[in-house]
């Protein structure tokens, strides 16, 4: 199916029998943006193969079908012939391993090379039409699993799956000292930095920010983590291990050492939500990056 006339499909029931469209829609998930989207943008809904509106009727045994507006390609994104390291991909999702000192989006100081520039030319090639729909990102030195919605309502259910935490992360990390273990967590208010546009700070009127960890090995100079996110704020893992007195090895923003890493030493390695079609449980690994070994190594 191309992603130019993307539709999904449904069997009407008994339990809606009866039911006008617009309530089975909704208890589908479709938002009433959608919706609008749909009436005023070129998109369609079917019963049984014949156009209606959201005040039809359903019956048992119906079929129902969206066929959503077809979508363009993201406006001002350059495609770039980018290799991408795809993990896992259907009509619905793609899961990315972004390497480290690469954008997620594009910026004011990397206008190219960004992970959105490219999948912008991995679509292309493809022959996906849509606009880039990156639902978790990361920063430009963090490696790590991306995922992507490759349509604009994939895109909405699975930042609903976020907004109630069904969309899990975690990493692995290198701090800098010992941290005391085998668990631990940081809870303290982060907020920007009055100082920076860029930097963030444990500050009591900052948001809610909570970060459990469990300490895997020590080195000589280091400790290797592996952390959850309890909330997503922005640089929040960072924050909180400078918070606490282990800045991350690599992360001079926020007191770390660049002297044996180029980067905040940082991986997400573990990527769990539930497929917004199929509602099957999907999982992903990845296994450290070589630089991160390679300091744990002492190489």
């Amino acid at each position: 199916m191309s992603n130019q006339n993307f539709s999904l499909t449904w069997s009407v029931f008994e339990e809606d029998s009866g039911s006008l469209l617009r309530e089975f829609l909704s208890k589908c998930d479709i938002s009433k943006r959608a919706l609008t989207d749909i009436k005023f943008k070129g998109g369609y809904i079917l019963v049984n193969g014949d156009i209606v509106t959201v005040r039809e009727r359903i019956e048992a045994g119906d079929v129902v079908t969206i066929i959503f507006p077809p979508e363009q390609a993201s406006e001002g994104l350059l495609p770039e012939p980018i290799p991408l390291e795809v993990k896992y991909e259907d009509e619905f999702v793609l899961v990315v391993d972004k390497p480290p000192f690469m954008n997620t989006i594009p910026s004011r100081e990397h206008p190219n090379g960004s992970l959105a520039n490219g999948l912008a030319g991995y679509y292309k090639k493809t022959g996906i039409h849509a606009t880039i729909h990156i639902v978790t990102r990361l920063d430009r030195d963090t490696s790590g699993l991306v995922l992507i919605a490759k349509h604009r309502h994939i895109h909405h259910l699975l930042s609903e799956q976020q907004k109630s935490g069904q969309v899990k992360r975690r990493y692995q990390a290198i701090a800098q000292g010992r941290v005391e273990g085998p668990y631990g967590e940081v809870t303290a208010p982060i907020g920007r930095k009055s100082t920076s546009i860029i930097e963030r700070e444990v500050r009591s009127d900052g948001r809610y920010a909570r970060t459990l960890f469990e300490v895997l090995t020590h080195t000589e100079s280091h400790t290797f983590l592996k952390l959850e996110l309890q909330t997503g704020r922005t640089h929040q893992i960072r924050v909180h291990m400078a918070h606490i007195g282990h800045p991350l090895a690599g992360d001079d923003l926020y007191g770390g050492s660049r002297m044996e890493i180029g980067r905040q030493a940082l991986h997400c390695f573990e990527l769990k939500f539930l497929h917004p079609i199929t509602k099957k449980i999907m999982l992903f690994q990845e296994e450290l990056p070589a630089d991160m070994k390679n300091l744990l190594e002492g190489k």
